[in-house]
């Protein structure tokens, strides 16, 4: 009985001494699928299971495909002739339990990427994988183009970041400078700052001392020592049994007796008689309570009571009470109280005895 399929398809695969599949001649040998070349190493997978007459050559070939990619050989496959493949005859209820190709995870989509989505042997698919090898091939060549492309912007890249180290460091430097120039300028600002600080330091010390001058030179145009030509002989708080108190309370003034004695500074006399180891004695009231004694004179040119004023004679240089000579014993008492050294006191108001 004739069978209404038609004859099986017949598929070409190289044989093993074909160049680049181990031979040498290149030729391809026929292969006719029989019952037991179609049985399953493990009885699982059989080619019968193929739906259309098609061994699924687009999914062997896309395989081949990506495995030439990435090998870098798709110059030698593209150079290669297309594969036919032979399959048996199969009922069409067997055929429609077959899957799509395009189903089938990751090989669908290579075959629509590639095919135009056709899955059916012929013209389509062997086209379809052309345009794959072509593409392949082309991307090999883009592949340099992208590699020089790459290598260029790495270059780029290295360059400008070079230039962002130098002016980075630049940048450095140049603040650095200027860190170092306004320390400098800081230096200076201070130093000029020190010296103007001294200098007006030293101005307002002289102009102190110079006030102090004309303040003392005012004030002895006001006071006056006692006598005008003097010896000193005795000083304040100098030690001797000559003195009941064991030391000396006053300045002594050495001068011939007879030497007017003039009033140290106006005032009003307190007192002017005799006070016995002081001999005769005049007392005279400053302002400012302060006392002065006037002591062994030889005689007496006031009375109590009286105003005084600075360089009014007073009395006359002599030897009365406990003296060894003459002169004029003078005493300095704040508030009529406990006496002080005269020395300073006269100094204090711009005297020099």
């Amino acid at each position: 009985m004739a069978s209404n399929n038609p004859a099986p398809e017949t598929l070409y695969f190289p044989n093993d001494d074909a160049p680049g599949f181990g031979g040498e001649d290149g030729t391809f040998d026929e292969w006719n699928p029989t019952e037991d070349s179609l049985r399953s190493v493990r009885g699982k997978h059989r080619v019968a299971k193929q739906r259309g007459g098609l061994a699924r050559s687009s999914t062997v070939l896309g395989v081949g495909v990506i495995a030439a990619v990435g090998a870098g050989g798709m110059a030698s496959a593209q150079s290669k002739p297309p594969v036919a493949i032979s399959l048996p005859d199969l009922p069409q209820s067997v055929k429609d339990k077959l899957p799509d190709a395009e189903s089938l995870p990751g090989v669908g989509t290579l075959i629509s990427d590639i095919g135009g989505g056709s899955s059916h042997h012929g013209g389509t698919e062997t086209g379809a994988v052309d345009a794959a090898l072509t593409t392949a091939a082309a991307n090999g060549k883009s592949g340099a183009d992208a590699g020089e492309a790459l290598r260029a912007r790495i270059l780029q890249q290295a360059e400008q970041q070079q230039g962002a180290v130098e002016d980075e460091a630049k940048a450095a430097a140049e603040k650095a400078a200027a860190e170092k120039a306004s320390a400098e300028a800081a230096k200076k600002q201070d130093e000029a700052a020190a010296k103007e600080k001294a200098a007006k330091k030293k101005a307002e010390a002289e102009a102190k001392a110079k006030a102090e001058k004309e303040r003392l030179a005012k004030l002895a145009a006001s006071y006056s020592l006692p006598v005008s030509s003097y010896t000193l002989t005795s000083r304040f708080n100098d030690g001797g049994s000559m003195w009941s108190s064991g030391h000396h309370t006053g300045l002594d003034f050495a001068a011939p007796t007879g030497t007017p004695i003039k009033a140290v500074h106006s005032g009003t006399v307190k007192s002017a008689g005799w006070a016995g180891a002081y001999g005769y004695r005049t007392v005279i009231t400053l302002d400012d309570g302060t006392e002065l004694w006037f002591c062994h004179q030889s005689s007496l040119g006031v009375s109590a009571g009286q105003k005084v004023s600075t360089g009014e004679v007073i009395g006359r240089v002599g030897a009365t009470g406990n003296v060894t000579g003459p002169h004029v014993h003078l005493e300095v008492r704040p508030g009529g109280g406990d006496p002080i050294d005269p020395m300073t006191w006269l100094q204090g108001k711009g005297l020099n005895p």
